[in-house]
């Protein structure tokens, strides 16, 4: 019954004559339809219905298509039906052998339809059963055509497709595919997949010291580490070679869901699908498809659901169990299970991030031992006893004009003590021990590099040339048609010339968008000034007061604000550029995005904190001949105890406020906002609320998710943390810290995002994190260099150092608040700069003092840059020097020393290659003994034959060839 009904679905489609189905034909379709669905297990129609198989429940969908269409009249339901049996019946037939004669006649058909698309689109002939009537619009009409086209590739490429027009979200359809076991072997070898063979072999462990130590601790951390069972003994490996359908017979094929999962089948689907072209010479694959809006989505299913207790266990509910969960937050990631699901690209991103995290734990309690030694010693501290002491008179200088009156140095008491606590000989070996650490970590991480490599068989993989990109095609067609060449043997491509004009922009748009975050640097500086100024004129005493606090404070968490606001518009504008230059493939196309995203981004985390660094407070001149922008606001100064307190103020708002406010809140709600409002949309219009209820298909639900966007904002957020943590952690030695804090929970929130919240990813092949090792080992050089110049000239260690060597006169740092402080005779104040209220002490102030190395009023040269200004800027710029080249040095020493490939990797690899050797030796030779067997055969028989032919034969030749015919 089966196969007649298959014989008169394709009657139906290659019909010329006929423009409508028979009704009578129709009751057949649907009574063997029935019929089938009937015949189904309860198993398989449980599969059917959850919606991870075909309607037949025996064929895994490995990848799902959406696309919407508008129509303007017209029934289609019955058309549903119809075309989903038909979809199914079409896939069989292509499964069970070759076509059949009616199969030809509709593809042919099929094929003269496509002929003739030129036919006007106010009315379109179905393709499928002959039905007209269906009216659409002119780019509907378009659209569909492009998708039978598509689709019709597909098939011919050996996919099987089935859809369906009948789900449960209004106007959205969903195209199904499979990939049967022939094209999964014929992709793998096209793609050159590794797979494991039926050689098996244990790993031995070494019988080191080493070795016994850490199978001690690893026994030692049993419970941090996850419930995932293993599918084989940690100690026994599959040697793996690139599939090869010839030596098929090689492989272990005993679990054939084991040997092609989920996974590596979305990815074959994939491929397919990126490469299959249309009949337009450039319309590449499914990305232009999807640009074009032929198709809304394309993803893979996830593999079942994850907070029903009934639900069959599966890897996405054991990750979400052991991994997307809080309560996990103590134990290792089951990187293994992540790179099972996900792929080697995001599992290489979170074992990167569980390292740099781990690393984290070393630099955090070092950096509260050194935050803890300057709590401890800030009573010692003779700088911050001498500013607090009560008899201390030293009257300073006013911060602003003529608003701001003289003050005591005895009132930056809490200042210069809260300096104290990141300023301290400490810093110093601080500084170094980050640039170390940060060797450590480059290093550390080579060698996990190299280990997950070999444990995931990606030791021989090479990055293959990526298809060019849609958009790059685009632009050569337009390029072709410009030129008017019509000639199909010459491949145009993009020049230098081409993208000149794109590269122009690129240049243009970069400097203005970095012109402009020093805009609103120079804008929070007015914003600073103007503020101090009116505070100071307030009539509340405690205003007055905390002026400086508040004015850091408030300008810190506006920095904050659009440091936010325009991470989002950068990340933008880096996108359009990187689309305008037209890279050829996806790899050129992510590496150009990277790097202007992370230039943008990297400027606008950092300029707030290089200007208090480094700037403020050396551009300000002196008492009588300040320094002024737009001839009235006066450049700000730092505290008495240093710009070192402000930058930790300035750093600690812009981090925390970034970990907590973006990588956080934004990660979680951003994604349940949008996953909401996708819910709320495909709710609208006549869908009745029992429709509501009823339980969405495995597609249907994943199609309610976010779509995922790449692993560049997952990289971009831990790089710019990185960067907070080496660049300027000699002024913040609580840094590491904050940001292990951060990682513990960032990782089980971006383990819950991509389990939860966005579609299934396709997995990638990968064997190390690309771009972003450069970008990390560029950070850490440039982190050594800034350190030593924040050692040597935001904060007081070298001033320190030379007075208490070179000036005290007991080699003390009692007199060091003196030393610094230079003299200024009131009577030299410019005309209307002068204090308003000069008897603010009840007594006319006659000198003043302020923190610079000049000469006193009655010298020969008053003002004048002494002998000290210069005496502790060569040493400065000596520290700097020794300081850089040092590290660097010892950078240097610690990559010389740590092999990138661990000794029993390299073993492993050498040993691997002897067995595969040896496995295809003995392959060859028994191909060899087959042959020369047969050959053997062939000759006695052939030898036997003659004899049998002769006619005097001797009798031993008779028995002899009895026997050689019995043998």
């Amino acid at each position: 019954m089966t196969e007649n009904v298959e014989d008169q679905v394709n009657f139906s489609q290659t019909s010329g004559s006929e423009q409508q189905t028979p009704h009578f034909l129709r009751d057949v379709i649907f009574h063997g339809k029935f019929k089938r669905l009937k015949a189904l297990t309860p198993e398989e129609n449980t599969r059917s219905q959850h919606g991870l198989f075909f309607q037949d429940g025996q064929r895994r969908v490995d990848y799902v298509l959406t696309y919407s269409v508008k129509k303007s009249s017209g029934s289609h339901s019955t058309r549903q039906s119809v075309h989903l049996l038909t979809e199914n019946v079409v896939a069989r037939s292509f499964r069970h052998g070759p076509q059949s004669g009616g199969e030809k006649l509709r593809a042919k058909q099929t094929q003269r339809t496509k002929d003739s698309s030129s036919v006007p689109s106010s009315k379109v002939i179905d393709m499928e059963l002959g039905c007209s009537g269906e009216i659409f619009n002119g780019q509907e009409d378009q659209k569909a055509f492009r998708r039978e086209e598509f689709e019709g590739k597909l098939r011919d490429m050996g996919l099987e497709l089935e859809k369906d027009e009948d789900g449960k979200i209004p106007g959205v359809y969903f195209v199904k595919i499979h990939a049967p076991w022939n094209v999964l072997c014929r992709e793998a070898e096209f793609m050159k997949l590794k797979m494991p063979t039926k050689k098996v072999y244990e790993v031995k462990q070494s019988n080191s010291i080493v070795e016994k130590i850490s199978t001690l601790i690893s026994k030692i951390l049993e419970p941090l580490h996850p419930h995932v069972e293993e599918h084989q003994p940690k100690n026994i490996k599959h040697l793996s070679h690139t599939f090869s359908r010839e030596k098929q017979h090689l492989f272990d094929l005993s679990d054939k869901d084991y040997f092609f999962d989920s996974k590596t089948r979305s990815s074959i689907v994939f491929e397919i699908l990126k490469r299959t072209k249309c009949k337009a010479k450039y319309s590449m694959g499914i990305t232009s498809l999807l640009g074009s809006g032929v198709y809304t989505a394309a993803y893979p299913l996830h593999d079942g659901e994850i907070d029903e207790e009934s639900a069959d266990p599966n890897d996405r509910k054991l990750l979400y169990e052991e991994w997307a969960n809080y309560s996990v937050f103590y134990k290792y990631q089951p990187i293994g299970l992540v790179r099972k699901y996900f792929g080697e690209k995001i599992g290489l991103y979170f074992a990167w991030l569980g390292l740099y995290t781990q690393m984290l734990i070393p630099a955090s309690l070092v950096g509260v031992i050194v935050f803890l030694y300057g709590c401890a010693t800030v009573d010692d501290n003779i700088p911050s006893m001498e500013i607090c002491h009560p008899r201390n008179n030293i009257t300073m200088c006013p911060l602003c004009d003529r608003v701001c009156s003289y003050w005591k140095l005895s009132t930056a008491c809490g200042t210069a003590r809260a300096s104290h606590l990141f300023d301290n000989p400490a810093t110093v070996f601080f500084s170094i021990f980050m640039a170390l650490w940060a060797a450590m970590f480059m290093e550390h991480w080579k060698r996990r590099q190299m280990r997950l490599n070999y444990e995931w068989d990606l030791t021989g993989f090479e990055d293959e040339e990526d298809h060019p990109r849609a958009e790059y095609e685009f632009k050569v067609m337009q390029k072709s048609l410009r030129k008017r060449q019509k000639s199909q043997d010459k491949i145009e491509k993009l020049t230098f010339q081409d993208r000149l004009p794109a590269y122009m922009t690129n240049i243009v748009m970069m400097l203005l968008m970095i012109g402009v975050t020093f805009a609103i640097v120079f804008g929070v500086i007015l914003y600073r000034i103007s503020t101090k100024a009116a505070l100071h004129m307030s009539s509340s005493l405690i205003t007055r007061n905390h002026v400086q606090l508040t004015v850091k404070t408030t300008a810190a968490i506006i920095n904050l604000v659009v440091i936010l606001i325009l991470d989002e518009v950068y990340g933008a504008v880096a996108r359009w550029l990187t689309v305008l230059e037209a890279p050829k493939t996806d790899k050129s196309f992510e590496e150009r995005l990277i790097f202007k995203t992370f230039i943008l981004k990297f400027v606008n985390a950092f300029s707030p904190i290089i200007y208090i660094a480094f700037f403020r407070g050396r551009l300000v001149g002196r008492p009588g001949s300040y320094l002024y922008v737009f001839d009235s606001y006066r450049m700000e100064e730092c505290a008495h105890g240093g710009c070192l307190m402000e930058l930790c103020i300035q750093l600690s708002i812009t981090m925390l406020g970034k970990q907590l406010i973006q990588n956080n809140l934004f990660e979680i709600g951003i994604p349940k906002l949008k996953k909401l409002i996708r819910y709320i949309r495909s709710k609208q219009g006549a869908f009745q609320e029992e429709e509501r209820q009823k339980k969405l298909t495995r597609y249907e639900t994943d199609h309610f998710l976010e779509p995922f966007g790449g692993l560049t904002p997952e990289y971009m957020e831990m790089i710019i943390q990185f960067g907070f943590v080496t660049l300027f952690v000699a002024s913040f030695p609580l840094a590491p810290l904050f940001a292990l804090l951060n990682n513990i929970i960032e990782i089980r929130l971006d383990a819950k995002k991509f389990v939860t919240e966005l579609r299934r990813p396709v997995a990638a092949r990968a064997k190390d994190i690309g771009i972003w090792y450069n970008i990390l080992r560029g950070v850490a050089k440039v982190a050594v260099i800034i350190n030593a110049f924040v050692i040597s000239f935001t904060s007081d260690f070298i001033p320190r150092m030379v007075y208490q060597y070179m000036y005290s006169p007991d080699g003390s740092m009692h007199g060091f608040v003196n030393h610094t402080l230079s003299y200024f005779n009131v009577s030299h104040f410019q005309d209307g700069k002068e204090p308003m209220d000069p008897s603010h002490f009840g007594y006319p102030v006659v000198i003043c003092r302020y923190k610079d190395y000049r000469e006193p009023p009655w010298s020969n040269t008053p003002y004048e840059l002494s002998k000290e200004f210069w005496a502790v800027l060569a040493v400065r710029l000596a520290f700097v020097i020794v300081f850089q080249n040092v590290v660097m040095l010892m950078n240097d020493i610690v990559d010389w020393l740590i092999p990138d490939i661990p000794k029993d990797i390299s073993l492993q690899i050498h040993k691997e290659k002897i067995l595969l050797v040896e496995l295809f030796m003995k392959e060859e030779q028994g191909k060899s003994y087959i042959i020369d067997s047969s050959t053997s055969a062939d000759g006695k028989e052939n030898c036997s034959k003659h004899n049998n032919n002769s006619k005097v034969a001797p009798p031993r030749s008779r028995r002899h060839t009895n026997s050689t015919k019995s043998f």
